[in-house]
């Protein structure tokens, strides 16, 4: 008696329950990326001197005058969080704080760099894994993504296309 088709049943129903938390999973993903980066640009705008000492001194921003990367730093963790959490234009959201991320890992390796600080770079590597998530696999279905496709997709002559929650 052959077990193998049994066990290849057994595991096509596991995939399928855990597909169905797909979505959840992903929004889950979303917010708690999200949160991080919203937390670091609230604190930057709201200790602006503090942030701008910072952008002198500590972060080595390639290409940008301190100023302008305290700005740019500071706009990326706030509106691209944004999008995560609307789910609103996901993967492009995503990808930005991709951006952002490898950009402050970039800039402060000097620090990170170092022994003792495994965790935070590990932090960092973390939030990049979860944003390249997102940006290939999108919001999932508790987005405005979803909604937006939904309305704008047209219906196909053969009958509605099933797509993965």
């Amino acid at each position: 008696m052959n077990k193998t088709p049994n066990a290849i049943r057994l595991h096509a129903a596991l995939g399928d329950g855990l597909d169905s938390l797909r979505s959840l999973m992903l929004l889950g993903t979303r917010l708690y990326v999200s949160w991080q980066f919203l937390a670091s640009g609230w604190l930057k705008v709201t200790n602006w001197d503090t942030t701008l000492e910072l952008f002198r001194s500590e972060y080595h921003v390639p290409l940008l005058p301190p100023y302008a990367a305290a700005i740019t730093g500071a706009c990326g963790e706030l509106f691209f969080p944004l999008l995560l959490v609307l789910g609103l234009f996901t993967r492009l959201g995503a990808l930005g704080l991709f951006a952002v991320n490898a950009m402050a890992l970039f800039s402060y390796w000097h620090v990170l760099g170092q022994d003792g600080f495994e965790a935070a770079r590990g932090q960092h590597y973390l939030w990049g894994f979860m944003t390249l998530v997102l940006a290939t696999c999108g919001a999932g279905f508790f987005s405005l993504d979803r909604l937006f496709e939904k309305q704008t997709t047209p219906a196909s002559p053969a009958g509605p296309v099933i797509q993965a929650l």
